[in-house]
């Protein structure tokens, strides 16, 4: 199944050329070993892809959110999970935008000669959740440090990065005006906090996905490790998280694609009743419509990076492209799914590992619940249900 060449069609080859390099057997046996795919990963770092976004006078190739959104959609397509590499690219989005020259210049060449991993941000908590703003970690300057004490969950890839992003108030919430205020963030040097101030707790989960506890005990942060202003950092993680779900949005594209993929061909090839399958409009007309469901989101993804890259407002942009490619890609795998039948549910067939990578995007990293609250509140102007 062909689409037409677009403009980022050279990385769409090279990257799919790396990526037949780690077939379904590769990932296949990652997932059964409840594993880490390092080698894809180091594959990943070597070629440059895991550095697209760092401008070239620190190493990188400069490329915007759209071009790491196929590099994240075409690893997805071809049958991986690019969950394993993503906040690489929205945690640098986060040191690029609001971080300091110092910073971007001790950091930033060694993330693009892959050196350094910046794969972990530390927001959610398990009392908060989404409601960001009333987090309990708090982080107390002390003697020219930072002093971190409290709690995260679902905090991913941790134990597989150098440098983490880290959201901590510091300042208490009856003593700032707006509650989105006295929120700080600040670059964790995961080598010198594990052990020293930090625990993690690794969390078993339905997709083999590498998310953590933590736990913070008096960790100390280097005052020159806070990123941007005192007290404005929800608004620097704001602007990740659009980042994050606008490539979330390019992986569901991506695991779509190749769930009708594979609904196709099974369907032209399998035989029932002295004809194939794909014959009958039962079987072909879900997997048409899951088609035409993951072109329009791919419209919408589209828009929600040119805008972040143009440094527009992309937020409603960045939700709702989530949105339509997490339920199309969804739909897609229960498409894929029903047209396979009981094969589906065979290993080999690496139906049912995609399909519950998928089913993730219901969920995280912002719920579809979230999302309609944000366009009825923000779009329609409804009152704030929350």
């Amino acid at each position: 199944m062909q689409h037409e060449p677009d403009e980022f069609q050279e990385i769409r080859d090279a990257v799919r050329q790396l990526c037949r390099q780690f077939p379904d057997e590769y990932f296949r046996e990652v997932d059964a070993q409840r594993a880490y795919p390092e080698a894809f990963v180091d594959a990943l770092i070597a070629a440059g892809w895991l550095a697209a976004m760092i401008p070239e006078e620190y190493g990188g190739t400069g490329l915007g959110l759209a071009a790491a959104s196929v590099i994240m959609e075409e690893i997805n397509r071809a049958g991986g999970n690019a969950g394993a590499v993503h906040g690489q690219m929205y945690n640098m989005g986060t040191l690029l935008r609001s971080g300091s020259a110092a910073q971007k210049q001790k950091y930033l060449p060694d993330i693009a000669a892959g050196r350094l991993r910046i794969q972990a941000m530390a927001v959610t908590e398990p009392t908060t959740g989404t409601d960001t703003t009333k987090i309990k970690t708090t982080a107390v300057r002390k003697d020219g440090r930072w002093v971190v004490n409290g709690q995260k969950v679902w905090i991913s890839r941790v134990q597989h990065s150098d440098l983490m992003i880290l959201l901590a108030r510091t300042t208490p919430l009856p003593e700032v005006r707006r509650k989105s205020e006295g929120l700080s963030v600040f670059i964790v040097d995961l080598h010198q906090a594990v052990g020293r101030g930090l625990e993690v707790r690794p969390i078993r989960n339905m997709v083999n996905h590498e998310t953590n506890e933590l736990f913070f005990e008096n960790l100390e942060i280097p005052d020159e490790n806070l990123i941007g202003t005192e007290g404005q950092g929800f608004r620097y993680i704001l602007d990740g998280l659009n980042a994050e779900r606008t490539l979330i949005a390019a992986e569901c594209i991506g695991d779509g694609r190749w769930f009708v993929e594979r609904a196709t061909r099974y369907a032209n090839e399998r035989v029932v009743f002295d004809r194939p399958i794909g014959r009958n409009q039962g079987v072909q007309f879900p997997i048409a419509d899951a088609y035409i469901e993951i072109e329009a989101a791919d419209l919408m993804r589209f828009d929600a990076a040119r805008r972040f890259d143009a440094h527009q407002p992309c937020g409603a942009q960045a939700n709702m492209a989530k949105y339509l490619a997490a339920k199309a890609s969804w739909e897609a795998a229960n498409t894929c799914l029903q047209t396979h039948g009981g094969f589906g549910f065979a290993h080999e067939y690496d139906i049912e590992r995609k399909f519950r990578e998928t089913r993730l995007y219901q969920v995280a990293p912002v719920s579809t619940n979230m999302i309609y609250a944000y366009v009825a509140e923000h779009l329609l102007g409804l009152p704030r249900s929350y």
